[in-house]
């Protein structure tokens, strides 16, 4: 695309990355080209929700509060050795404008993810299909739980999943939306202690493959089981296609910044986003 002699940024592993660790980001935001901001990184580890018409959740998002804003979607996110460790994407904002809350997807899933993109222009992503949430006070009270209890208590299972194929049992809700059946609480996956349906998303992301297994230990009527369930291929949502000049551009939930558009390159399979839902 030039005659200068470009040379690649390189990319290291963001497993290294730390909270506090300063940061930049660079990017076009609202056309404004070769725009660079700094900031840290506020968290790791963050997933981003998505809702049920969207798709699927982003897991193992870096947060920072570096500038970033419509346009920044798909710049590079510096250390300050100038090697990348993510991919800027997406904002928390209600108005569609930086409000110090940044989104990157980390080098580590680009890494995985990249050789499949080039080569078909997709990932597949491991599947496990259950959602799930921390156990409210109240339900923990009435189980006779004790207050150090952690656990994810399933909320759904999706029908021909992998969760449902194991058996797994979701909580039921009568007309009123009151419990009437308490579904089985998942306290570790492949003995790494679950405390929050992110722990369960990030982990299967990050170490798992299609057809690999996890073991899921549960509680199910006071008692202790593990159930090893084999894990699919994560199915595409229904939703609409958008034209690359359809206007305006797709949002993200919660007011996250718009989903970044994907350059067509010469000699390479269209790249295509993932879907986005837990």
């Amino acid at each position: 695309f030039s005659d200068e002699k470009l040379l690649p940024l390189p990319i290291v592993n963001s497993s290294n990355v730390q909270v506090g660790q300063q940061l930049i980001a660079i990017g076009n935001p609202f056309g404004l080209s070769a725009s660079m901001t700094t900031g840290i990184v506020s968290q790791i580890g963050r997933l981003l929700p998505a809702d049920s018409q969207n798709g699927y959740a982003i897991p193992n998002t870096i947060q920072t509060d570096a500038a970033i804003n419509p346009g920044n979607s798909g710049g590079p996110l510096l250390d300050m050795s100038g090697n990348v460790i993510g991919m800027n994407t997406a904002i928390f904002s209600s108005t569609g404008a930086y409000s110090g809350v940044g989104f990157a997807i980390p080098s580590e899933s680009i890494i995985r993810e990249l050789p499949s993109l080039i080569k078909t222009g997709t990932y597949e992503h491991p599947w496990l299909g259950l959602a799930g949430t921390k156990i409210p006070t109240s339900l923990m009270r009435n189980m006779g739980l004790s207050p150090n209890f952690k656990g994810v208590v399933v909320i759904s299972v999706q029908d021909g999943g992998p969760a449902a194929k194991a058996g797994l049992k979701a909580t039921v809700l009568d007309d009123n939306g009151a419990i009437t059946n308490v579904g089985d609480i998942i306290t570790a996956i492949d003995n790494h202690p679950v405390r929050q349906i992110d722990d369960i998303i990030n982990y299967i992301e990050q170490h798992k493959r299609i057809g690999d297994n996890v073991k899921l230990t549960i509680e199910r009527n006071g008692a202790t089981m593990d159930l090893s369930i084999p894990l699919q291929k994560r199915p595409t949502p229904q939703t609409t296609a958008i034209s690359q000049d359809s206007t305006p551009r797709p949002q993200l939930p919660f007011g996250l910044g718009p989903i970044p558009q994907l350059p067509k390159i010469p000699g390479f399979p269209d790249l295509k986003l993932p879907p986005l839902l837990p």
